[in-house]
């Protein structure tokens, strides 16, 4: 009887380990799914997106917590995770701010943008946050401020991982602002360690006056994760390890600040003020590039 006892108990502290909070997010006016929405536990780097059919999990541990659900298009939304077993988001419609409706050019310049003097790449996992890189405005931009291209350095161990990119304006203090772009984007890229070329130039988008920011964000989906069993080798035991790609490369470079988003909000790095002059730190930054032209 007491083993008997012993095994319910270990069923139910398993339970309560693996156990998942499930729901989905839709369209709160056609009903329909939303996929890759992004889901935050409030103020904290832990997070999820939803799948193509709309539907996510997120580990029950986090139900007592708030969660944030923000996807471009719709009205950003905070529910308590218990209650997040049907999340509806109401379709928002702003005006987007720079984007340039041009009749057809013919192309004659093109310089790329975002070089840095370390070229020497690292692949990490970033988590669930988003990382930006800042592209300021020069003058010399003037005659090809048309965006063309989006390059990104990545590192895939599955074939055609995706992720999202997004496009922020900058506003009054600095911060990452506005999407610049209506709609999501959403790339694929293969397996390996790659340059990957994205054409924007359907966008019609222009380098702002203020600069702007480029950013990636994984998408913690059933498509870009890789499952390994791994032993333990104190305990003996075995667990299966999750990863999702694919991996973006990274820069270790001298900047002013660096700008992330996690936990729903955004995060700035800076240096701390101390007896050193130099307002510069060393940080992580996406392997980013743009390329533009006339």
């Amino acid at each position: 009887m007491i083993q008997n006892r012993f095994l319910i108990c270990l069923f139910l502290v398993s339970f309560s380990i693996t156990a998942q909070i499930k729901g989905v997010v839709k369209d709160s006016v056609s009903g329909k799914p939303i996929p890759y929405v992004n889901i935050w536990v409030q103020n904290e780097n832990i997070g999820t997106t939803t799948e193509e059919n709309g539907e996510f999990t997120i580990s029950s541990t986090e139900r007592n917590k708030n969660l944030i659900f923000s996807a471009l298009g719709f009205e950003k939304k905070i529910i308590r995770a218990s209650k997040a077993i049907l999340v509806n988001l109401k379709p928002m419609i702003y005006q987007l701010d720079e984007v340039v409706i041009a009749a057809e050019r013919l192309e004659t310049k093109k310089i790329e943008i975002g070089d840095t003097d370390n070229q020497i790449y690292q692949s990490f996992d970033n988590g669930p946050r988003i990382d930006t890189k800042y592209f300021p405005y020069r003058p010399a931009y003037k005659k090809t401020k048309f965006i063309k291209n989006v390059t990104i350095e990545t590192d895939s161990r599955i074939e055609n991982a995706t992720i999202k990119i997004h496009f922020y304006s900058v506003d009054a203090n600095g911060y990452p602002s506005q999407e610049m772009l209506d709609k999501d984007f959403i790339v694929s890229v293969k397996k390996g360690t790659k340059k990957n070329i994205f054409d924007v130039a359907k966008f019609n988008l222009i380098i702002p006056k203020k600069g702007l920011f480029v950013g990636f964000e994984k998408l913690i989906i059933e498509k870009n994760k890789l499952e390994k069993t791994i032993i333990d080798s104190k305990t003996n035991t075995t667990q299966i390890q999750k990863t999702y790609f694919p991996f973006v490369m990274y820069n270790f470079v001298e900047r002013a600040f660096l700008y992330t988003f996690s936990g729903g909000k955004w995060n700035r790095q800076t240096k701390h003020n101390d007896a050193d002059s130099s307002n510069k730190i060393m940080v992580y930054e996406p392997a980013i590039n743009l390329i533009l032209t006339n």
